[in-house]
């Protein structure tokens, strides 16, 4: 039996622009175990939607593997994708108001890609399934006629849910779906996505800012940088012995609620190196208090320091506790 569900090797997504390529992804390699949420974290920019968009297809990679089940969907042509894979990967946005048809009511919204994926099914048919998609997520049958105006966030990115769980998906993408809610809500809706993935086995990829989301919901945690992944390791671990000085950075950076307690923060200075047409050194070597002239002319490559714990700095070694 498959232990990954996917497996992501050398993905690389880059984009024209008038001063060269940007390299938005850039050789990330990594695995999902099935049943399991890896979470992707780091500062606006560093490349966690654009990878989740890659997975799915809604960007063409510019080269790399992205193997689901052992099948390569990376380079096959997208009609073949779509046709054989779409309903298996979905994927769930950050603003539910935008990813939706004000035009269309709830029941609407949910019926339409079980409508569009399954041609043979009747009306009624497909009504009955996208009541059973609503029920499943919590949206009460009187809000069938409703229209997403008319719903908060809360209820808006159910509708968003029920949507990727309509064609029953084995994995899903979710591209920080709670950031736009306020903290109750968010509570909810994090606790719906667990009990799905309890019920249903699916496997999630959860992008996000928020460190106490992703330590919530993660087995796994990846943290990026200008397109790189440049640490992952089981959720708790990043925590307790945070390794790459980015990611010692990040999490310095969690507001701590207790005026009395020390906190040590560490601040980065120095200019964020351009993603156009990047120098084969350590990205973070311009805003890195250790950097060396190795990190400015070298460029690290992510390594295995301890079992299951992945860095990608040339003297990783020494923040290893």
């Amino acid at each position: 039996m498959e232990k990954n569900l996917l497996e992501v090797k050398n993905l690389k997504k880059y984009f024209s622009t008038p001063h060269g390529l940007l390299h938005a992804v850039d050789n990330v390699t990594f695995n999902i175990e099935k049943g399991k949420t890896i979470g992707i974290v780091g500062e606006s920019g560093c490349g966690k939607s654009t990878l989740g968009k890659t997975l799915m297809r809604l960007h063409t990679p510019t080269s790399g593997q992205v193997l689901y089940k052992g099948t390569d969907i990376a380079s096959m042509p997208i009609k073949e994708f779509k046709k054989n894979y779409r309903s298996h990967i979905q994927m769930i946005f950050q603003d539910p108001y935008a990813s939706l048809d004000p035009r269309m009511s709830v029941l609407q919204l949910v019926e339409e890609p079980i409508r569009v994926n399954n041609r043979k099914l009747s009306r009624a048919e497909v009504s009955s399934k996208a009541r059973e998609m609503m029920e499943l997520v919590g949206l009460a049958k009187r809000l069938e006629n409703s229209y997403p105006h008319e719903l908060d966030g809360g209820r808006r990115q159910r509708i968003g849910i029920a949507r990727a769980l309509s064609l029953n998906p084995e994995f899903i993408v979710c591209d920080e779906p709670v950031s736009a809610l306020d903290v109750s809500i968010q509570a909810q809706i994090l606790n719906l996505l667990q009990d799905l993935q309890e019920q249903r086995g699916l496997t999630y990829m959860f992008i996000t800012h928020d460190m106490s989301v992703v330590k919530h919901i993660s087995d796994d945690i990846a943290v990026m940088y200008l397109g790189q992944m440049i640490e992952k390791c089981p959720a708790d671990e990043i925590f307790r012995d945070t390794i790459h000085p980015y990611s010692q950075a990040l999490l310095s950076a969690i507001p701590i609620p207790d005026v009395h307690a020390r906190h040590d923060r560490m601040v980065l200075k120095g200019e964020l190196t351009s993603p156009i047409n990047p120098k084969p050194c350590c990205r973070f070597a311009a805003r890195c208090p250790y950097a060396t002239d190795k990190c400015r002319a070298e460029e690290p490559m992510l390594r295995e320091l301890k079992p299951n714990h992945q860095v990608a700095c040339h003297y990783a070694e020494k923040f290893v506790k």
